[in-house]
């Protein structure tokens, strides 16, 4: 079963579901549509409030020009040692200017969430058994320290400049 969390807290009711050839979304919830599908479906209406899926080997750059007609944008993670939807993450938020929801799906680990949100993403599509627990005891795993900058602001370190202290743990 699959959760949606947010720093503050589980949601209920979201209404995103990610379509493939076996589910289709229903008439109270909204497609999240492949990058493909998304390009087709943008080029042949006005819509908006529409959202996708980047897959890991995905040009999230092809999304520009679509990025105001988005209401989310899903960064898939398939496997725990396949880090490129933490780039997809920090081109969108970094180099694109996109602001709404960012939202990560597929293998989110309690340990790499804090990560996550380093670089932009702000919610979480939560399977793993260990990771709901986790979160719903407000167990987030914390990051002190770090070396490089991120989307989220940080403060100086105490005395190197290389080294930074994340706002939440100063």
């Amino acid at each position: 079963m699959t959760k949606i969390w947010r720093e503050t807290g589980f949601v209920a009711n979201d209404p995103w579901v990610i379509e493939t050839d076996e589910e289709k979304a229903s008439e109270e919830q909204k497609p999240l549509l492949g990058l493909d599908a998304l390009i087709a479906k943008a080029e042949e209406s006005n819509d908006v409030g529409l959202g996708v899926v980047i897959k890991p080997a995905d040009d999230v750059t092809r999304l520009e020009p679509y990025l105001y007609r988005l209401e989310i944008v899903a960064v898939a993670f398939p496997a725990f040692n396949d880090g490129r939807a933490f780039s997809h993450a920090s081109l969108l938020r970094q180099r694109l200017g996109y602001t709404n929801e960012l939202r990560a799906v597929g293998d989110v680990l309690i340990d790499q969430i804090p990560l996550m949100l380093r670089v932009g993403i702000d919610s979480f599509a939560v399977t793993n058994e260990t990771t709901l627990k986790r979160l719903s005891e407000n167990r987030l795993p914390g990051i002190p320290h770090h070396y490089q900058p991120a989307v989220r602001h940080a403060e100086g370190g105490q005395a190197f400049s290389w080294r930074r202290v994340s706002a939440k743990s100063a």
